[in-house]
């Protein structure tokens, strides 16, 4: 008789089982909505914009910040404000969300794809500093899903060479290196603030920098080219007192007061959430580690505090003889939760969302456009994570008990004590077993 509900056998998991949803909110959130909708206040620089904006930059530990209107804007306004554009090299990790690099482009820079760690699936510094050029002009480094790279070591390779360095926690809200958030080791960091995120109003982005010349030419650009004026006063900053230089052709990419007012809520709440995810995430990886076959993610000793978009884990195909695809649609059907666990990003030098060479405007010339082709880069480690071993649930999975990781740990051990039956299903049959899990 079947064990596993792939091949016909009870699912680990009843049909009806409640496991935590995603976003959250409570009536005080709805009454500042409310609040907001009858104060006529609904635009950019709102006392609720800024008082998130003053309280968010707090928490992480950076000197100055402001919201925008997503985290692919954050960051091309992180490269304007460094100066970055034409022909300038900016490094970033294979493995990221495509935005990451396609901000890189609307800028016209270049973005150099340089693969990653397998523990981490954050960049690999050692193939960082090979990629570096006199062109390079910026690394960008994405605190991925629910693991840092070396973040003491990557600052000493920028000051090394000169480079500026660029911190995407569009993941990470919430996280600690050595005590200290990030988002303010960068010259300038992007978050996003997207439904699915740890820290989400449905939409919105935010910027943090280290300097006030940088908060005015990010407060420029993200507000049509208008200089800060000081009103209202934040982060304790004057005008400036050389206003042209520090004002900047651009575009509107702010936020609404309603959307500082779901921020200014999930806020309250973030730091109890991101401890409970961590705690649990902590528990799942040790029962994990002891299941043959399944790798946890490496969490590096100098992390004191981390936050997860995603929970991660890997498994090892050689060993179990099947792919992260068979393996994800077992646990779903055994979860009975379709599609929570899926393979992670496609790697950026073959994702169908990141196809530069699909505008004209990127058309600067020859050089340029062979220069910004994604398919010119190999990236094996990023490949294999996303093709092979890699296996990410949304963050959501870590809101629920601590006897619910003993739960999942639990499905996983099923699967690899059954894996002979999960090898003897055919891979072009999992759409169909995947659809009977909805």
């Amino acid at each position: 008789m079947a064990k596993l509900a792939i091949c016909g056998g009870k699912s680990a998991v009843p049909q009806n089982r409640k496991w935590a949803k995603w976003p959250i909110s409570d009536e005080a959130d709805v009454k500042l909505v409310a609040r907001i909708t009858r104060s006529n206040r609904w635009s950019y620089d709102g006392p609720t914009e800024w008082e998130f904006a003053e309280k968010f930059t707090a928490y992480q530990g950076a000197k100055y910040g402001m919201c925008c209107a997503n985290g692919t804007v954050g960051i091309q306004l992180a490269l304007e404000a460094l100066g970055i554009g034409a022909y300038d090299e900016v490094i970033v990790p294979a493995m990221t969300w495509q935005a990451t690099a396609a901000a890189c482009v609307d800028v016209n820079a270049i973005p150099v794809l340089v693969d990653i760690e397998p523990d981490t699936w954050n960049l690999d510094l050692d193939a960082v500093e090979a990629a570096i050029t006199p062109k390079t002009r910026a690394i960008i480094v994405v605190h991925l899903y629910g693991c840092m790279t070396d973040l003491t070591r990557l600052q000493k390779i920028c000051k090394k060479n000169n480079l500026f360095l660029i911190e995407d926690c569009a993941h990470q809200h919430g996280s600690f290196w050595k005590g200290k958030g990030v988002g303010s080791f960068g010259d300038v960091s992007s978050w996003s603030f997207q439904e699915s995120k740890v820290l989400s109003s449905g939409e919105g982005g935010f910027n943090m920098c280290k300097t006030k010349d940088l908060f005015y030419k990010l407060y420029s650009l993200r507000n049509c080219g208008r200089p800060y004026e000081a009103s209202p006063a934040v982060f304790g900053l004057t005008k400036p007192a050389n206003m042209a230089a520090t004002t900047l052709q651009s575009g509107n990419y702010r936020l609404t007061e309603w959307q500082a007012a779901l921020l200014l809520g999930g806020l309250k709440r973030l730091d109890k959430q991101v401890k409970l995810r961590d705690a649990n995430a902590i528990r799942l990886n040790t029962l994990l580690a002891d299941i043959p076959g399944i790798l946890p993610m490496r969490r590096r000793s100098e992390i004191t505090q981390q936050s997860y978009f995603n929970f991660a884990f890997r498994i090892d195909p050689k060993e179990l003889k099947v792919d992260n695809r068979q393996f994800c649609v077992a646990l779903n059907m055994e979860l009975g939760v379709p599609e929570l666990f899926e393979p992670p990003y496609e790697p950026l030098n073959n994702c169908g969302l990141f196809k530069p060479q699909t505008k004209t405007r990127h058309i600067l010339n020859a050089t340029y456009w062979k220069a910004v082709n994604p398919k010119r880069f190999r990236v094996s480690v990023a490949t294999n994570a996303h093709e092979n071993c890699g296996v990410v649930a949304h963050h959501q999975i870590l809101m629920n008990t601590a006897s619910d990781m003993e739960l999942l740990a639990g499905v996983v051990k099923k699967i690899v004590d059954n894996i002979d039956e999960l090898r003897s299903v055919k891979p072009a049959a999992l759409k169909k077993y995947q659809a009977l899990a909805r």
